[in-house]
């Protein structure tokens, strides 16, 4: 599990683009406050940081052609069988484009530069360069 840096988002391949969203979906569901060491710092931050991260991951999935679930696009929709988050307030704000001035720029502040050679270096491992 992994949330890659979101400057990376537009650069990932086909199947870690399709990775990041299903691993949005589990974590906005029954993955959310569950322990796992590479996500963890996702759990100390209100759910609306994590739905506006999938909503850049939608939107590039969109851009590329595929067609995620519009239901996901409810930024309290945790999965059928889960009740909602209730962060209506918030994310009104970043409906109005305002999530930078909420969360700032990464929504999440440890992915920063380090965090981003760290996903650099882990692509690479993968076998996906994308600077030499």
């Amino acid at each position: 599990m992994r949330l890659w840096h979101q400057d990376l988002i537009p650069k990932l391949p086909r199947q870690q683009i399709l990775g990041q969203h299903r691993e949005c979906c589990a974590l906005r569901g029954k993955g959310w406050g569950k322990k796992h060491a590479t996500v963890d710092y996702v759990f100390r931050y209100s759910p609306a940081r994590l739905y506006e991260y999938h909503r850049i991951v939608m939107n590039e999935m969109k851009n590329r052609g595929y067609k995620p679930d519009e239901i996901w696009y409810n930024a309290n929709y945790r999965g059928k069988s889960l009740s909602p988050f209730g962060i209506d307030i918030l994310i009104n704000q970043l409906n109005e484009g305002n999530y930078i001035e909420q969360f700032g720029n990464p929504i999440y502040p440890n992915h920063n530069y380090d965090y981003f050679k760290e996903c650099i270096d882990n692509l690479k491992n993968k076998g996906i360069v994308f600077y030499e």
